[in-house]
């Protein structure tokens, strides 16, 4: 269910992917380049959202938030660094 909500949608920088793990199923984000020094952001959708009536729209906030924090992860330098 998680694969196929994730045809719905694309984006030109990241690509999405979900794995089967023991606790549900993991969302993984990561850049289309490839880049070996960046991380992929993984995150578990969890069964009981899954099963959820409504979970299309719930699924669209995780992914968004997801995304959010995975961008924001990705920052090599903010003003709250601090520089040694």
């Amino acid at each position: 269910m998680v694969r196929a909500e994730l045809l719905r949608y694309e984006h030109p920088l990241v690509e999405f992917a979900a794995e089967e793990t023991h606790a549900g199923v993991e969302l993984v984000i990561r850049l289309k380049d490839g880049r070996p020094d960046v991380h992929a952001w993984r995150g578990v959708v969890h069964p009981r959202d899954i099963a959820h009536p409504q979970f299309a729209w719930s699924f669209q906030r995780f992914l968004y938030d997801c995304l959010h924090d995975y961008m924001v992860e990705l920052f090599t330098r903010t003003p709250e660094m601090r520089t040694s």
